[in-house]
């Protein structure tokens, strides 16, 4: 299993780090040590479970489109993010960073909530809450909690096509908890930890994951780039009474029937998806304007691999303008242009951002995003 071979990976890179804290060596170094052994562990574990999938047979060649479960953790949080085609896993520094790389927390100074609102396709609701808080200059830690699904629906049968009487609903959630530690002052660390719950009617499927990512920031001024691995962990499998049934093992012998059974499902695993980016922020010289460049390459477990690319223009430190495209390349995907805007409101003791974002699926049609941020 590709968990036991993280585990693996987890205890030998702590071992290392024991053998180098222990040698004499300056605070700085130590630091940088732990740096490259993180780097170490993000470049190795993503190639670990793609060999992992491949043994499977599921690796990422473009036909497993529909073979993981959660599907709702692909989407996306945040309008500002959503806007500049999701490429922002090397930008992250706000509440939303917990779901593209939760090492960006890391540079939320004080208290930071986000909440973000999408009218996603066929009537369904995606919804995302955030809460950062820094603890002193090092450490950052924050909670989030992420909802997908649909209102009550009429349970329709054969027989029954206006109604039986009774209602249906489908329900997903993830409840995650963050962690983020600046190892240096250009290089950060993060993880989450989530719990992942997916319900219709009276059957779920539960289970657990994490997202470990990495930011850094370059020599060059306005450079910075980052990587993240999300959604790293169990497989998922419904169960519940309404894969209980009754049935006629033998149709041509009388008296065998109704026998009680219960339907065991397949189990499935999340959609692992390994990101990495660059970024690059440019002061322009009119109406104090600022330039970000951001451009994303993804590897996922069930489709093929893409680039995700988005820019965003802030005139004053008032109004932004943002664009982006998704999965570029990418043939018969669901990506496409996205566009959208934010309003800052800044006071002496708290700033508010307000986001929208349009978002085009192809095929799908198209969604809306919306997006409040407070920074305390």
């Amino acid at each position: 299993m590709t968990v036991f071979k993280f585990n693996e990976n987890i205890k030998k890179i702590s071992k290392r780090y024991e053998t180098l804290k222990n040698q004499p060596a300056c605070r700085q170094g130590r630091l940088i040590s732990l740096s490259t052994l993180l780097l170490i562990l993000v470049i190795i574990l993503p190639n670990n479970a793609i060999a992992q999938e491949k043994d499977s047979g599921l690796s990422s060649n473009g036909k497993n489109v529909g073979t993981t479960a959660a599907a709702f953790l692909e989407i996306g949080a945040g309008a500002r993010a959503q806007a500049m085609g999701g490429a922002y896993v090397s930008i992250s520094e706000d509440a939303t960073s917990m779901y593209w790389n939760p090492a960006g927390i890391g540079d939320v100074s004080g208290v930071e909530i986000v909440v973000s609102h999408t009218n996603w396709i066929f009537e369904t609701n995606y919804d995302y809450i955030g809460i950062v808080s820094a603890v002193g200059d090092m450490f950052t830690v924050g909670a989030n909690v992420t909802s997908f699904g649909v209102g009550d629906q009429v349970v329709r049968t054969v027989g029954y096509e206006e109604g039986t009487g009774e209602v249906y609903s489908a329900q997903d959630f993830a409840i995650g908890l963050s962690f983020a530690m600046n190892l240096t002052d250009r290089f950060s660390f993060g993880m989450n930890a989530k719990y992942i719950d997916q319900r219709i009617w009276n059957s779920s499927a539960t289970g657990f994951a994490i997202d470990v990512g990495a930011l850094y920031k370059t020599q060059l001024d306005g450079l910075q780039m980052g990587f993240s691995i999300s959604n790293f962990g169990t497989e998922m499998q419904m169960a519940g009474r309404d894969l209980i049934n009754a049935i006629d093992p033998d149709i041509i012998n009388e008296g065998v029937d109704k026998v009680p059974v219960n339907y065991e499902t397949g189990s499935f695993g999340l959609p692992m998806l390994f990101r990495f980016g660059v970024s690059y922020q440019m002061d322009l010289p009119s109406m104090k304007s600022k330039l970000l460049i951001a451009t994303d390459l993804l590897k996922p477990n069930n489709s093929e691999e893409s680039i995700n690319i988005g820019l965003e223009y802030v005139v004053y430190d008032m109004v932004a303008l943002r664009a982006g495209y998704k999965s570029l390349f990418l043939d018969e995907g669901t990506g496409g242009l996205s566009f959208g805007g934010g309003i800052i409101i800044a006071s002496s003791s708290i700033n508010l951002l307000i986001d929208y974002a349009y978002i085009d699926l192809g095929m799908l049609s198209s969604v809306h995003n919306f997006g409040i941020n407070l920074k305390f």
